[in-house]
């Protein structure tokens, strides 16, 4: 159990007290960090927020679970406020929020005291994520040398991005598998946030770019990866998956190649495809689900129903 809750926990020594009392509660904490958030950088910033809550609830005298009542955390939350953004501070009552949920459904706890609580305010009109215009993402494209490997891997990536709303590291994740036929039409798998997978159909573009490259790198090997680094100077592929920081170089390189001043970046690709979507008539709520953006309510855990896209929807994205 030791090494499971060092997994867990990464910035504590041991286990708070209060969310631990009994075995039961001992089990259903850690597996909340472990088998429930599979995000290396959401665990480590749950951990922290529930640790902080812990270490509040226990300098107030609250020392037991049951103790806790909504005005509690509501008192906590309102405390951040001298000392954290609004954004943090929604992320802190998010981790508290979830965490007693899983304990209420591991019979734990009777109710949740968090369910009611709401955190501060917090809204923003446009994002801060640098995005091309349609005919910029088109030139840094077609700028690409696709008369070698790694150019054809450059292209297929940053099309990936644009054409399905793909996170860098849903891309990154990918295994050759993961591009496949279906219906007469190639689909690409993603790998989410939380382990999750997020089928999408491929662009025209995006169909061409990826079978050019899955032909040109001979990649058939069905568990192996998908965008893989290349192997010293020899213009070939290792066997080793590309990370994001490879990912942010070939990225500013091929921006610098194709003459493009905006300071662009992993996540501009996502941002440029969803804009290009909207701008030619796609549903911001059909959007949503091609990005697959999750709900911040909880009971978008327990949901599984799954809404179609279909063809016509990713034909929108006009680059």
């Amino acid at each position: 159990m030791t090494n499971t809750i060092q997994l867990a926990i990464p910035a504590t020594r041991k286990l708070p007290a209060l969310f631990t009392p009994t075995p039961t509660a001992t089990k259903r904490f850690v597996e909340f960090f472990t088998a429930n958030i599979r995000n290396p950088n959401t665990r480590k910033a749950y951990t922290w927020a529930v640790a902080e809550f812990a270490t509040w609830c226990e300098r107030h005298g609250l020392l037991s679970l049951p103790a806790i009542e909504p005005v509690h955390v509501a008192t906590y939350i309102e405390s951040l406020q001298s000392r954290l953004s609004a954004p943090s501070i929604k992320q802190h009552l998010a981790a508290i929020r979830m965490l007693f949920d899983w304990l209420v459904v591991g019979q734990v706890l009777p109710s949740n005291p968090a369910s009611s609580v709401r955190g501060p305010k917090y809204s923003t009109k446009k994002g801060k994520t640098p995005v091309l215009m349609a005919d910029e993402a088109r030139s840094l494209i077609e700028a690409i040398d696709v008369r070698t490997i790694v150019g054809l891997r450059d292209r297929a990536l940053i099309a990936l991005m644009v054409y399905t709303f793909a996170r860098i590291g849903a891309a990154l994740a990918m295994q050759v598998e993961d591009v496949y036929i279906q219906g007469r039409r190639t689909w690409v798998r993603l790998h989410e946030k939380g382990g999750r997978l997020h089928a999408m159909p491929c662009h025209h573009n995006l169909d061409e770019y990826l079978h050019a490259y899955l032909k040109a790198a001979q990649l058939t090997e069905g568990t192996s990866p998908l965008f893989r680094t290349m192997h010293g100077r020899t213009g070939q592929l290792s066997d080793q998956p590309m990370t994001q920081p490879d990912a942010y170089r070939m990225i500013r390189r091929r921006a610098t190649d194709a003459g493009i001043r905006t300071k662009i970046g992993n996540h501009s690709f996502r941002a440029t495809g969803i804009t290009e979507y909207l701008r030619n008539g796609g549903k911001l709520e059909i959007a949503q689900q091609m990005a697959n953006h999750e709900s911040a309510r909880t009971t978008g855990l327990y949901d599984r129903r799954t809404d179609q896209v279909s063809l016509d929807e990713v034909e929108r994205i006009v680059i």
